[in-house]
């Protein structure tokens, strides 16, 4: 072990000579052109005879005469030449000293014996020794010897002490799951005597994984504060510099810092930089590598008794290298997901308590408008919200800020200065309207919450907005095709009322296509290819790019079902609206002269010629708010059982264990949740893909 060591430091001392060469060289070579750019900018040859011609002409004030040369100062009246010293070659002329008598020159000669080696010493040598004592301090003070160059190998994570985190659990909502599995880690480090005696080991590293914009980062920094320990953090690309061991040279600084101020946590984000596969790399990269190799030791070579936690966030788990993710580092796996529509109701609270809201702000139904809404989104609304109240000099946030705040973020400001032609106003109105109408026909379709022709910034001459009633993490096939069949309500609508298509549907037209592909290719909804995977989802916390897993014959075929899908909805889509033409027109006169309907005034027009549709739509928001009674009741009595076995645990240490047992036993309660809990963890991405169908439908 101490041979591998020294090996380690002679490499370390190795790198560090031939990176101060480096270096050394690369200033050599700018003090170099340096000399050279104010050599040119001050000195220039002339010829003998342009010589010649300046002293006839009297343009010389003063001449030098050396073996080698003849220094020309020109005179002040030479405009050509001024401020510059010349030379031309001392061609040994033998009349040369009578023509600068004549002329009436001064002239000098210099002395033959004078050495050149003085000036070059303190032109070049002096200036040079200069930068490599200067380089050599620099070195020494900022992490010379093995740390590397001018600190290059030092460690750069930012610490917080514990008096500096002002960040708590508090602040972070919508992620209850993810704070309940994090407790225990918080609890070893207040008081890792308890799982010591037994001799429980705790996890040495924690991998916390989900989309962008969840709360990652804050979670972690929301440990470090419920614990009160120190908290070390950087990005995994920060590690990895285009020098080899610099990055292995920082995990080993950081994890002596660490040690040093231990119980602390450490934390790296995006740890997908360092940490990716090394398998089936078509290109080695030996910095990344030796990095990985280095924090792989290290997590195997502290001890988790110390009190070190090793944090890790990313988007991209699938990548990861396995053996960052085997028993003994990062052996443990936090999911940190989408919040639920409780969860973005809490966090747009947290969002919301330094913002001076209305009397009439009702969060609930922005948190109801917002599904697959990550935390990141959420407070971008509130602060949104509040911008357009100062813009409009209001002291107070109103509800009518949030939902403009809502429509920003999905489809941009309204662009006011887009003025469309009455024809293309008409064509946009159809087909808006072709939307809500055909999802009002479609039973088990999400309900229209907006309709508009306002064009926004992002592109979209208009839009039809839906919104869910309940959260869902299940979808049917049926409430598959029904989605695609909305998707395509708005081109269907073109070509029953003006027999045209345009370019407004193309928007449409890829959602559709993407979801009949994946009915067919992941969900196993065809008919001809029946439960065969054709396609896996890569980077599912990102775009969810899905790659093929089959021949070029069976792509043919997986097209063309695809296609058949999208033309059976596209002609039940057809069906519908022509069916209810005569509502159709009539909707779509009342948007055109009032630009914006909302939910409740387009049902009503639906209910006049549909009164039993009211009914139904009644009935199930009836049967719905009944469910979501019964299970509020229900989480709030395993809530309440929870907490008085926590109670009892806490009051008499000496019971924990049958505390413990009967916390084990299972309750009706909690087998009563047990096939949701297994659909919430087989869908993941149910909620984000149901966003993406249901959020708008863009013209």
């Amino acid at each position: 072990m101490q041979d591998n060591n020294k090996n380690s430091k002679k490499k370390n001392n190795k790198n560090s000579f031939t990176i101060a060469i480096t270096y050394f060289l690369i200033a050599f070579a700018f003090l170099m052109a340096f000399n050279y750019a104010r050599d040119e900018a001050t000195n220039k040859e002339i010829t003998y005879n342009e010589f010649l011609k300046m002293l006839d002409n009297k343009e010389i004030s003063k001449v030098t005469i050396t073996n080698d040369n003849l220094i020309i100062t020109p005179s002040e009246d030479n405009t050509e030449y001024k401020g510059k010293t010349l030379y031309t070659a001392n061609v040994g002329d033998q009349t040369l000293i009578d023509k600068l008598n004549t002329a009436g020159i001064d002239f000098t000669g210099k002395n033959p014996k004078e050495s050149p080696i003085m000036n070059i010493a303190l032109s070049w040598i002096l200036p040079m020794v200069l930068i490599f004592f200067m380089w050599r301090f620099l070195f020494s003070k900022m992490g010379g010897g093995g740390g590397g160059v001018m600190g290059i190998g030092k460690n750069n994570a930012k610490v917080y002490m514990e008096s500096e985190i002002k960040v708590t659990f508090d602040d972070v909502a919508g992620q209850e799951e993810a704070k309940e599995s994090l407790k225990e880690v918080i609890d070893f480090l207040n008081a890792p005597a308890k799982y010591t005696e037994i001799g429980a080991k705790l996890p040495k590293g924690v991998l916390l994984v989900g989309p962008p914009g969840t709360g990652k980062t804050l979670i972690a920094k929301a440990v470090a504060g419920e614990a009160r320990v120190p908290f070390f953090s950087l990005s995994g690309s920060s590690f990895v510099e285009m020098f080899v061991g610099v990055g292995a040279s920082r995990v080993r600084e950081l994890f002596k810092d660490a040690v040093a101020k231990a119980p602390c946590i450490i934390f790296i984000d995006e740890i997908d930089a360092i940490g990716k596969s090394r398998d089936n790399q078509m290109q080695s990269n030996d910095e990344r590598e030796q990095t990985l190799n280095q924090l792989l030791s290290e997590m195997d070579g502290f001890d988790s008794s110390k009190g070190v936690v090793l944090l890790g966030a990313t988007n991209r788990p699938e990548i990861l290298d396995k053996a960052l993710l085997r028993p003994g580092r990062f052996d443990r796996r936090v999911i940190v997901d989408r919040p639920d529509f409780k969860g973005r109701e809490a966090i747009l609270h947290v969002h919301a308590k330094d913002v001076i809201l209305g009397s009439d702000v009702d969060l609930k139904e922005i948190a109801k408008s917002t599904p697959g809404a990550v935390g990141a989104d959420l407070a971008n609304i509130i602060n949104e919200g509040a911008l357009r109240a100062v813009r409009r000099r209001r002291k107070t946030v109103l509800q009518e800020d949030l939902r403009e705040a809502v429509e920003v973020i999905i489809a941009g400001k309204e662009k006011k200065d887009r003025i469309l032609s009455p024809k293309e106003r008409e064509v946009v109105a159809f087909h808006e309207v072709g939307h809500a109408l055909v999802a009002a026909m479609l039973k088990g379709a999400d309900p229209v919450h907006k309709i508009t022709i306002v064009p926004r910034t992002m592109g979209a001459l208009g839009y039809t907005m839906q919104l869910p009633e309940e959260e869902k993490y299940l979808t049917s096939k049926e409430e598959l095709i029904n989605q695609i069949t909305v998707m395509l309500g708005g081109r269907s609508a073109e070509e029953e009322v003006f027999d045209l298509v345009s370019t407004g549907a193309s928007n449409d037209i890829e959602r559709a296509t993407a979801q009949a592909r994946s009915m067919v290719s992941i969900y196993g909804m065809s008919d001809r290819f029946d439960m065969m995977a054709l396609e896996s989802v890569q980077n599912r916390y990102l775009d969810g790019r899905a790659v093929r897993n089959c021949s070029e014959e069976t792509s043919t075929v997986l097209d063309e079902e695809t296609l058949r899908i999208i033309r059976d909805a596209h002609k039940n889509a057809r069906q519908i609206l022509r069916d209810n033409r005569d509502l159709l027109d009539k909707i779509s006169e009342v948007l055109l002269e009032k630009e914006t309907i909302f939910g409740e005034e387009f049902f009503d027009l639906v209910y006049e010629k549909y009164p039993e549709v009211k009914e139904e739509r009644e009935k199930e928001k009836s049967e719905h708010e009944k469910k979501v009674k019964e299970l509020e009741e229900r989480r709030a009595k395993k809530h309440s059982l929870d907490v008085i076995i926590d109670d009892d645990a806490k009051k008499d240490e000496g019971k924990t264990e049958e505390a413990l047992e009967i916390k084990e036993e299972p309750t009706m309660l909690e087998n009563i949740s047990i096939g949701d809990n297994e659909e919430v963890e087989n869908s993941v991405t149910k909620e984000a893909d149901e966003a993406d169908n249901n959020k708008t439908d863009e013209f």
